[in-house]
């Protein structure tokens, strides 16, 4: 039970990879509360979460890119859990698809609202408790967005990189009060988002694009799963140390980084960083 007596507050956590992660904390031990801001979902899954054990399931209906909801659904979770310990801010959506110059302005906008601005009000409310307490876990979805270009879903590839390099300054801000803020891209995963990306067809997302999605649909993707035994990972105390990273759930070694440690204090390893001419082999610039 990696997370016997810890209290975790999972956004977007209704449905897809959110649930997935609840599922994870409250198999280890874990108690939750839950947001969405669909009412009928969230309900749906208080009940399949609460009949998985004894671990408490709170559930309440926010808006993450309203900071009125957002200080409502903390206070709710200091009140109903009795603490708090874990922040995953999960809450995302792709967006309108499509070239800049033919999307609509008011959706891109609602995209860094809700990616972006969710994530930082998340951090905001919670921030003075971790303070207070000297501890705390902040986890940040950031998904592909965050290391490549993403043509035709600028708002989400934009908000995901700036959600990621918020992470690693959020890091340094709160190094001295043992708050640790780690970022996680969980793999290709078939949820809603896939499926929006389908919908949408190749005329609006690319085709290569498209054809990458559609092969992964086929495949079946990443396990949700695997992204939620990292986030149980970064909640839990065998990640107690490492902060302001970007790790992925599939790519990297992250069960041996207790190991690495000093490595990771030392470096800007899984971090975002500039490429210059040396670090490819060039001997310019």
């Amino acid at each position: 039970m990696k997370l016997q007596g810890q209290r975790a507050l999972i956004t977007g956590a209704n449905q897809g990879f959110g649930l997935a992660v609840a599922r994870a904390f409250v198999a280890e031990g874990a108690d939750v509360m839950i947001c969405a801001r669909d009412e009928t979902q969230l309900q749906n899954a208080q009940h399949e979460l609460s009949a998985r054990g004894t671990a408490r399931i709170a559930a309440r209906r926010a808006d993450v890119s309203r900071a009125d909801d957002v200080q409502q659904l903390v206070d709710a979770t200091l009140a109903e859990l009795g603490g708090l310990d874990v922040l995953v801010s999960n809450a995302g959506v792709y967006g309108p698809k499509g070239a800049i110059e033919n999307v609509d302005w008011g959706e891109w906008a609602r995209v860094i609202e809700i990616n972006l601005n969710g994530t930082v009000l998340m951090c905001r409310a919670v921030v003075p408790h971790f303070k207070k307490q000297t501890r705390g876990k902040i986890i940040l979805l950031s998904g592909g967005g965050a290391t490549k270009p993403m043509p035709n879903l600028s708002a989400y590839a934009a908000s995901k990189a700036a959600v990621v390099r918020f992470g690693e300054t959020l890091a340094e801000e709160l190094r001295a009060w043992n708050i640790e803020v780690n970022s996680v891209a969980p793999g290709a995963l078939n949820t809603r988002l896939l499926d929006e990306i389908l919908q949408a067809g190749p005329d609006q997302v690319g085709q290569a694009f498209y054809d990458q999605s559609r092969k992964q649909k086929e495949m079946g993707g990443t396990p949700l799963e695997r992204g939620a035994a990292l986030c149980v990972f970064l909640a839990s105390s065998a990640s107690d140390g490492i902060t302001g990273k970007l790790i992925s759930a599939v790519w990297d070694p992250w069960e041996e980084l207790p190991k690495r440690r000093d490595d990771l204090a030392r470096t800007d390893i899984y971090t975002l960083r500039r490429i210059v001419p040396k670090d490819r082999g060039m001997d310019w610039g």
